[in-house]
Formats: C-alpha cells, structure tokens, sequence
C-alpha cells in the first residue's frame, strides 16, 4: 500500500509538472506571436513612414540617398588618397637631396617625374628655379605648396557642399509636409484629425530627420580631412625646404644672382 501511494504521489507530481509546462509552452507561443506581429507593425510602419509623403516626399528621400552615397564615396576615397603615402612618396625627398648634393639635377628632375605626387610636383617647380638662386627657388616652392593646397581643398569642398545642402533639403521637405497637413485642414475646414494629418507630419519628420543625418557625418569627415591636407602641405613644404637646405647655404659668390652685381661693384 505505501509503495502504491507513493506511486500515485510520484504520477500525481509528474503530471502537474506537465501541465506548467504546457501552460508555460503556450504562454511563449503568444508571446512569440505578439512579437511577430510587433516586428510586422514596426516594419510596416517604417515603409509606410517612408512613403508617407506621397511622390514629393519619395522623391526627396531619394535625393538624400544619392547625397549619403556621394558623401560615402567621397568620404572612402578622400581617406584612400590623401595621406602621407600618397602625397609624400617615402624616400623621394633623401633621393632628391643627395642627386642635388653631387650636382645631378637631370637626374634629380627624373626621380620626381617618375614618382608623381604633391611633394615631386613641388619639387620639380624648385629645381626649374635652381638658376635664379635660393631666393627664386624659395619663392617657387611656397608657390607650389599654395597651388597643390588649394587643388586639395577645391577636392574636398564637395563634403562641405552635401553637408550643407542636405539640411536644406530636408528643410523643403518639411516646409512642403506642413504644406500638406495645413491643406487638409483647410479642405476640411478644421474637422480634419490626426490621421488624416499623419501623411503631411510623417513627411516634414522624416525628411528633416534624414537631412541632417546626412549632414551631420559629410560635416565631421570634411573637418577631419581639411585638418589632414594642412597637416600633409606643412610636412611636404618643410621636406621641400630640407631638399634645398644646400643650395641655401652656398657661399654669397657662388649664387648667381649676386654674380653680376660682384662684378658690377669690380668695374
């Protein structure tokens, strides 16, 4: 008898633990399908947020897409090609200084034409000079730099452009929705709700809010890049000095603007 009852006490046990876990099994089921239909909402609502603005608003979130993906391409290749690598060739300026040293400047003109870059663009405008003197040759390289500078900041200017026109653009885009929520009031004469206001209001949030999340980004990058090119102008320039640190200690008789007034005093 007691192994009996401890038997049915056993199966008793058994099956009231079955029973919360069925009941725990469909409280996760519906739950899971509360979440499903959740996740459906939201993705729904985040398409119907988008197309919310009708034909004007679709069109302005593209024209913020085509800017994001510009300022990403641009952002990629200012990162890609402005650094010191490229426009400080490592070991170029050493080459340039020693050909100079043991007075090959053919040779010296070749290096730098081979290896292309802002340092030899600088370079070759130096040596070209090399005739009339340091004076002639400092006021060629300073030339260069500002040339090579400015060609860099004119590259980077269009992150600025995007960063600012993006915000206006989401600014149409805003002015255009309340256009839109106002006209129905109008047509309603003031009876119009708030669903029937959603179309105009999504318009004017979204693409304000997209208008700046491009900006914002285009902004940043273009400051950090800015900062970059000064950074690499400075360090090439003073290269470039290091290059024709010779030729600006030569003796006064050997630089040959001052050779004709030599001998002019000599008469």
């Amino acid at each position: 008898m007691k192994h009996l009852q401890r038997l049915a006490s056993a199966l008793m046990i058994i099956g009231c633990m079955a029973a919360a876990c069925q009941g725990q099994a469909g409280r996760d089921a519906n739950t899971d399908v509360a979440v499903g239909r959740d996740v459906s909402a939201a993705e729904s609502g985040l398409f119907e947020i988008v197309f919310a603005g009708g034909w004007i608003g679709f069109l302005i979130i593209m024209l913020l897409l085509a800017l994001s993906m510009t300022a990403a391409y641009l952002v990629f290749e200012h990162f890609m090609t402005i650094r010191s690598g490229e426009l400080m060739p490592s070991g170029l300026d050493s080459e340039v200084r020693d050909l100079l040293a043991e007075g090959h400047v053919a040779d010296a003109e070749s290096a730098c034409r081979n290896r292309p870059s802002f340092l030899s663009f600088v370079l070759l405008h130096g040596l070209s000079e090399m005739d009339g003197g340091w004076s002639a040759v400092e006021k060629a390289l300073e030339d260069a730099t500002a040339e090579q500078s400015a060609r860099l900041f004119r590259k980077i200017e269009y992150l600025s452009v995007i960063g600012n026109i993006a915000p206006m653009v989401g600014l149409l885009g805003t002015v255009t929705g309340m256009i839109l929520a106002f006209q129905r009031v109008a047509t309603t004469q003031g009876t119009a709700g708030a669903a029937e206001l959603a179309e105009g209001i999504y318009q004017a949030l979204v693409t304000t809010v997209g208008g700046l999340i491009v900006a914002i980004p285009s902004l940043g990058a273009f400051a950090i890049i800015r900062n970059r090119v000064d950074q690499l102008a400075a360090e090439t320039a003073y290269a470039a000095q290091r290059v024709f640190a010779p030729l600006k200690k030569r003796p006064r008789e050997q630089d040959p603007q001052r050779l004709p007034l030599r001998q002019a005093g000599g008469k």
